[in-house]
């Protein structure tokens, strides 16, 4: 059976890098997000994975369309085997948390929560119907947000913290299965989300708020990935593994 990938938020930033390392490992990598197909980034990041990639628009909102997605990435790969839970949204706009907006609220935990979660029970449900000597994954992409506090984005905050919630319900569910659950808990990474506050967490970043002092790149997220999709750590199914260079260890 082939090797086929589905990451959301695929086109760019730390879901490009991710596809980058699974195309690279010889993975059919199908990309979702709601831009539009001829769109600068989807392009762009094309032209970067190779002929084994296809972009497939997909807002995670439309939770009556999640079926529909995997349908047409069955119809071109082949079933999913590697789903990786990447796409999110920012607050609208960050401010004091007694501010914040019904709407801003909504949409982030459409996205982040309920519009994840519902992919993810549709491809779990697929993936309990292949054979169990095919080593399937399902890795939630959260923030090291889940746990530490920033109050001027609120709604971001609980909408990760949910997020992490949810990759062990998925993992203690389907751990009998011999499909592995994981979440990912990114840093401080370069990207076009993070650019707006690059300067401010530069001179952080400098006075020692990243013991690795630098920023995370795309591609050290990628890099995790691969051990768990190619089964390397099925045992440790369930687990929360921090890429952010040291940032969320508590210190004195």
């Amino acid at each position: 059976m082939s090797k086929v990938a589905l990451v959301t938020g695929g086109q760019k930033g730390i879901g490009l890098g991710i596809a980058e390392a699974l195309a690279g490992a010889g993975y059919f990598v199908a990309l979702a997000s709601r831009s539009k197909p001829d769109a600068a980034e989807v392009g762009e990041a094309l032209e970067r994975l190779g002929g084994n990639a296809v972009y497939f628009s997909h807002d995670l909102q439309d939770v009556e369309g999640h079926a529909g997605l995997l349908d047409r990435v069955e119809e071109r790969f082949g079933p999913v085997t590697t789903l990786v839970s990447n796409a999110g949204v920012p607050a609208k706009v960050r401010g004091d948390m007694l501010d914040l907006q019904l709407d801003s609220f909504d949409f982030v935990l459409g996205v982040n929560l309920r519009g994840a979660f519902f992919l993810a029970q549709e491809a779990a449900r697929r993936m309990l119907k292949l054979r169990q000597d095919t080593y399937r994954s399902i890795t939630f992409v959260t923030s090291v947000s889940a746990t530490m506090v920033s109050i001027e984005r609120a709604e971001y905050c609980i909408s990760k913290a949910g997020a992490a919630m949810m990759a062990e319900l998925f993992a203690v569910r389907l751990a009998p299965h011999g499909i592995g659950v994981f979440e990912i808990r990114p840093g401080i990474i370069e990207t076009g989300m993070t650019a707006g506050v690059k300067d401010k967490y530069t001179a952080r970043i400098e006075g020692g708020l990243v013991p690795a002092a630098r920023w995370g790149q795309p591609a050290d997220i990628g890099s995790i990935i691969l051990p768990i999709a190619e089964g390397h750590m099925a045992f440790a199914t369930g687990s929360s593994i921090a890429v952010d260079g040291g940032l969320s260890i508590p210190r004195l």
